[in-house]
């Protein structure tokens, strides 16, 4: 069963029905050979081991995507203060190309480069720095807008674990091949109009009116379904034993997700309240 994540795919890791890379691993939702969780391994099997030779955990993920996050953070807060007005547009671009670029060799690696993932992380926080700051002045609202667009998304996130708990969301084949259809098709229309509007077309997708709106809505959506793979794929990798390594790949797709919703949830924002 492999992950159902597409950034995640690759690995396999995530595929403990492809071969059980990891000894006494078991079906999804079953018990290993030593009965604790599929892992295959009795408790503290693995205290005091090297990192790469034991399973990942849920706190290795969420240290590693704490962070790739502080990075995003971080060059978001540079570019925000630092970037000349001349640079804005070209380092906002160039962003934007540079991180899409990155996560697609990130996504069809089968092994995981943790110094590539920062540098996808750079990339994105240029862009949404810039972006934030833009958007932020456009409004009037300073940097009060970023704040609710954070709460948001941490809000959305917080609601869709949740939900996915509670309910105990099961994610089936059809609803994977759904979802991944849809966000591919969404990203190629996305990546055509910004390629499009460097020869001066606007199609109003990346705009600030009905159908900028339309399409921020839509990407937000797609990005609470992409938290709900992500959460299956974090799951099943840490039940089946992945690798520690293997964090850091959680850690990637996660972080492509929040970003994703939360720079639609502030267009969305944006959209609502208008420009001065």
């Amino acid at each position: 069963m492999q992950s159902s994540n597409p950034v995640l795919n690759r690995s396999s890791a995530f595929a403990p029905g492809q071969g059980q890379a990891y000894p006494g691993a078991a079906p999804y939702g079953q018990p290993g050979a030593y009965g604790y969780g599929g892992t295959g391994m009795p408790p503290n099997q693995y205290q005091g081991a090297p990192a790469a030779s034991r399973p990942m955990t849920m706190d290795d993920v969420i240290v590693k995507t704490a962070m790739t996050l502080g990075v995003v953070t971080l060059f978001g807060a540079l570019a925000w203060w630092f970037v000349p007005k001349t640079l804005v547009t070209p380092l906002f671009l160039a962003g934007a190309l540079a991180a899409f670029a990155i996560a697609m060799v990130l996504s069809f690696s089968r092994k995981i480069n943790p110094a590539l993932v920062m540098v996808y992380a750079a990339a994105e926080g240029v862009f949404l720095g810039i972006g934030s700051e833009f958007i932020a002045a456009w409004t009037g609202a300073g940097t009060g807008i970023v704040v609710q667009a954070v709460l948001a998304t941490l809000v959305t996130t917080a609601l869709t674990l949740a939900t996915y708990k509670y309910f105990q969301i099961k994610v089936t084949p059809r609803f994977t091949k759904m979802v991944v259809l849809a966000t591919m098709g969404f990203a190629g229309v996305i990546v055509i109009n910004l390629i499009a509007s460097l020869f001066g077309f606007n199609s109003g997708i990346g705009g600030f009116g009905a159908m900028g709106l339309l399409f921020a809505a839509i990407g937000a959506g797609l990005a609470v379904f992409n938290l709900i793979l992500d959460f299956d794929m974090i799951e099943q990798g840490v039940r089946h034993g992945a690798p520690q390594s293997e964090a850091w790949r959680a850690a990637f797709g996660l972080t492509v997700t929040l970003v994703w919703l939360y720079w639609n949830i502030l267009r969305i924002l944006a959209i609502l309240r208008g420009g001065d």
